[in-house]
């Protein structure tokens, strides 16, 4: 039972550290994020039979591209040959893909769709995976297909407001609640900015690897310590 704990409706994790868990071990970097995703798919569970109703992962960053041929390469190929086995059929996840997608390669591409395709009827939960990502981007592709529709007629300028501009987003989705970040790195690295305005932040010192169940336990109770008031002050009388 969680009625102890303040479970929040939507968590985001940036998964990092995968490619130091693997050095740390004197390995490739690649089965790095082999053994993160193989955590994703063990936690992405732990995480709604919590209660938490979406969660949104940072699996790959645009900016990841400035990474080695082969590091990049392995991420491309562990969407496309394992990132199918995270759909869960008892578990009623719809899954979708945030980031840019004309420059990833086509295979990328249908792996991507598939899965949204074969997820898209499902309620119950919301898993959002940021694959070749960036808040900043998102940003300004919301803002080009709002100048689009303005330009066209559809809408006029004083239609948009902060809660219709997430409709322009990659997905429309709610604002976060609990924002994590792994490997003891304080930043949040171009990672959703317009919907963490008013995220709780949490420094995870774990490399994701290691962010077990456990782990995320111990989030979710200083999560309910937390004083959330969006700029206001609660009534003292």
């Amino acid at each position: 039972m969680n009625n102890e704990l303040n479970i929040p409706r939507h968590v985001a994790i940036i998964l990092d550290g995968n490619g130091r868990w693997a050095t740390s071990r004197g390995l490739n970097r690649s089965l790095g994020h082999k053994a993160g995703f193989k955590n994703l798919q063990k936690l992405s569970k732990h995480i709604f039979k919590k209660g938490v109703k979406i969660l949104s992962v940072f699996a790959f960053s645009t900016e990841n591209f400035k990474r080695s041929k082969e590091e990049v390469d392995y991420l491309m190929n562990l969407l496309v040959n394992d990132f199918k086995k995270i759909i869960d059929k008892n578990q009623n996840v719809k899954i979708v893909f945030s980031g840019r997608r004309n420059n990833l390669r086509s295979d990328v591409v249908r792996s991507i769709e598939q899965i949204e395709s074969t997820t898209k009827e499902n309620t119950e939960f919301l898993l959002n995976i940021c694959f070749n990502y960036g808040g900043k981007s998102d940003i300004v592709d919301a803002t080009k297909k709002i100048t689009k529709d303005i330009l066209s007629g559809k809408i006029a300028i004083d239609d948009i407001n902060e809660e219709n501009y997430i409709n322009y987003l990659y997905n429309s989705i709610p604002d976060i609640d609990l924002l994590i970040r792994t490997s003891g790195e304080q930043r949040i690295s171009n990672f959703i900015l317009y919907q963490s305005a008013y995220a709780e932040i949490y420094f995870a010192k774990a490399l994701f690897p290691d962010f077990n169940c456990k782990e995320f336990d111990k989030v979710l109770k200083d999560y309910s310590t937390r004083d959330r008031r969006f700029g206001g002050i609660k009534n003292s009388n």
